[in-house]
């Protein structure tokens, strides 16, 4: 390796961010003799609010530098790629550096991560420098029994993290258990959660972590084929992880007697879905994987018994496969110190929302809800207030800011009503209307019904359509009743985790945000000056000084006025639109 070493943060998000142009920029900077350094890749290290990311590392250590732009990167050649100086102003990690924004990962403990932003996921052998696959050697050096490593994983007190917290011990002892020499292994990479992109950054940044699980609960279960079901729409996931399998079959480790584990075969492919949410549901993911359209079925029989082509099947996601071999290698007992009695180890959630730093952090269970959003996330962004917080992607609740010490267990979370779900965490202020964000994810989950039950077919529709009302000024207060009745007929009467937990976002505002649903009906105003419908537009003559800058935007002539003098607005020509409340130099324009 060169004495300087150039990384470029290559995943969806840096790339989206302009990364691929600024590698483009370090390659033809590689073309002058006189400027030597290696150049490589890496994918997302978690910081998604400051892509694009690229790192230099020399003698003394690694500079991470963010939000790099063209200019910027031409300062950081100039500066510390050829003269050796870093330009502290813009480094948002470091080891020898003191000027470094150190709060975003102060508080977190990453295990499933452990790898990602720091080994070119193209390349096996970063991995394995990074001691990948030593959980293999470690099982044929000791020639565990397939009973022994489910034994570890049992002790370890790992929990499915795909949502559902299964035991995941438990599932690989039960799919072994089954009756049957043929059984099938499946990484469910299609999370269908906006929020949760940690399944495709994991795969995009360490792919070989998730291959060396897999492999690892194959022997454990006795499964000889496996399949990775990632949506289409990950095109650079699915690109990365053909190309580990590939690597990893190269190196032996795939294939037929394979890891030096005598007479373990072991082969793996990926089936891309359309990105369905509904096939984050077990049954539905098995249609899929089949050919067929992907619809739940009733259970049982559970995979484990009779899952795919009605064989014993295992079922677990990116993010516990990534978990496995850190267990192996470091023991059960490691990875159960970490945590709480109920839920061991630790949890990727994906910030997003009103908050400075949004990304993908890895925290030990047992943190709280405010710790995570003034640690990792920044606390809120603009100097805003925290006012809720949506935990559990589309089908999760909504907790008031008066719930922020709740500790972030699979326990603690359903005593409130929201769910752990796949680790989506949205970061709401007093600017978010909390019937609106019901209203938001209802027709998300409403539009991924699957179609099969009635209850969710049309019970969400119905659902979607009261809220719809009640964002409009028209709703009344039986509505409310309504709501909830229909929430638990449609909670009882779904086949499936998405109809089952549809209802979670209205019933937890209910719960929680119920002032709010009441000020849109019987006062016809939202809290929040976020529905539209409800809003109205006035004009302060005494702060207005007839500049005539807001009847120049106002789309549908609604302002009228005589320049230096005062402008009023039409209501029943004003379309609520807002540009001249934004827009007004001297705050003349009043909202209610």
């Amino acid at each position: 390796m060169k004495a300087l070493r150039v990384t470029v943060g290559m995943g969806s998000c840096g790339l989206a961010a302009g990364a691929g142009r600024l590698y483009e920029m370090l390659e033809s900077l590689l073309l002058d003799d006189k400027v030597q350094f290696e150049l490589s890749v890496t994918s997302c290290v978690g910081m998604c609010y400051a892509e694009p990311l690229v790192e230099v590392t020399d003698k003394n250590g690694s500079a991470l530098y963010g939000s790099v732009d063209e200019t910027r990167l031409n300062q950081i050649i100039e500066s510390h790629i050829i003269k050796g100086i870093p330009l502290d102003d813009w480094v948002v990690r470091s080891d020898y550096l003191k000027s470094y924004e150190d709060s975003f990962f102060g508080g977190q403990k990453r295990i499933a991560l452990r790898n990602c932003g720091l080994i070119n996921p193209g390349n096996i052998n970063d991995y394995i420098e990074r001691k990948g696959y030593e959980a293999l050697k470690h099982i044929a050096s000791k020639r565990l029994k397939p009973e022994e490593v489910i034994e570890t994983v049992i002790a370890s007190g790992l929990r499915g993290r795909g949502g559902g917290g299964f035991p995941t011990g438990k599932k690989w002892d039960f799919t072994r258990r089954a009756p049957g020499n043929e059984k099938y292994l499946i990484c469910n990479a299609d999370e269908g959660d906006p929020g949760a992109f940690m399944d495709r950054s994991l795969i995009e940044g360490d792919p070989h972590s998730v291959i060396e699980g897999m492999i690892i609960a194959a022997y454990a279960i006795g499964a000889s084929e496996g399949f990775v079901y990632c949506r289409a729409e990950y095109p650079l996931a699915i690109r990365r992880l053909k190309h580990a399998i590939s690597q990893a079959t190269e190196h032996g480790l795939l294939g037929e007697n394979i890891a030096g584990i005598g007479g373990f075969s072991f082969s793996l492919a990926v089936r891309e879905g359309a990105g369905a949410f509904v096939c984050g549901e077990e049954t539905a993911l098995i249609a899929s994987v089949e050919g067929r359209r992907g619809m739940p079925n009733r259970k049982p029989p559970f995979p484990s018994d009779a899952g795919l082509w009605s064989k014993p099947t295992c079922i677990n996601n990116v993010e516990t496969f990534a978990n496995i071999p850190w267990i192996i290698a470091n023991g059960a007992r490691a990875f159960s110190a970490i945590g709480t009695s109920g839920s061991k180890g630790t949890k990727v959630f994906a910030l997003t929302g009103k908050i400075r730093r949004g990304g993908l952090a890895e925290v030990p269970m047992g943190i709280t809800i405010n710790e995570i959003i003034n640690g990792p996330g920044g606390g809120l962004a603009d100097n805003h207030l925290f006012k809720a917080v949506q935990l559990g992607g589309p089908s999760g609740g909504c907790l008031p800011a008066s719930l922020g010490n709740t500790p972030i267990d699979y326990e603690s979370l359903s005593s409130t009503g929201a769910i752990m779900g796949s680790g989506g965490m949205v970061v709401m202020d007093e600017t978010t209307c909390m019937v609106d964000m019901a209203r938001f994810f209802l027709n998300f989950t409403c539009q991924e019904s699957c179609g099969k039950c009635t209850f969710c077919r049309i019970g969400t529709k119905r659902m979607l359509e009261i809220l719809e009302r009640i964002c409009g000024g028209d709703g009344c207060e039986e509505d409310l009743t309504l709501l909830e009745e229909l929430s638990e007929q449609i909670r009882r009467g779904s086949l499936c985790g998405l109809g089952q937990t549809a209802p979670n976002p209205v019933l937890t505002t209910l719960r929680y945000f119920r002032d709010e649903y009441i000020a849109h009906i019987r006062d016809k105003k939202c809290p929040a000056h976020t529905c539209t419908r409800l809003l109205t537009y006035t004009i302060d003559s005494e702060k207005c000084t007839g500049c005539s800058l807001c009847a120049g935007l106002c789309p549908s002539s609604a302002i009228t006025g005589e320049i230096r003098s005062f402008y009023t607005i039409d209501s029943t020509l004003c379309v609520r639109c807002g540009v001249c409340y934004d827009k007004c130099p001297f705050k003349a324009i009043e909202r209610e």
